[in-house]
């Protein structure tokens, strides 16, 4: 579970968590602030199927208002994670 968080317009927010997929490699994790109609994929060079992926993403807001991050994993054999983890949060003036 992610971390719940207030943010300001302009101000950078980082996220950050883990990703694993018990016998198989993560090779990318992906973030989508759309509700997952479009995901930004970033790949996770070196990792094994025997430990944990750490990720952060940092959004920096041009808007307040009410978000929602969900995130996911791709594993070694291109399936990504049926069910993303996600935040909701508040960005403020």
């Amino acid at each position: 579970m992610l971390k719940t968080q207030k943010g300001s317009v302009g101000a950078p927010m980082t996220f950050s968590g883990y990703a694993h997929d018990y016998d198989k490699a993560i090779v990318a994790v992906q973030f989508s602030l759309d509700g997952g109609a479009h995901w930004t994929e970033h790949a996770t060079p070196g990792a094994t199927s025997d430990r944990l992926v750490q990720w952060e993403f940092e959004f920096i807001p041009k808007r307040s208002g009410e978000y929602r991050l969900l995130v996911r994993s791709v594993n070694e054999q291109g399936q990504a994670s049926p069910t993303p983890d996600g935040v909701s949060f508040v960005v403020e003036e």
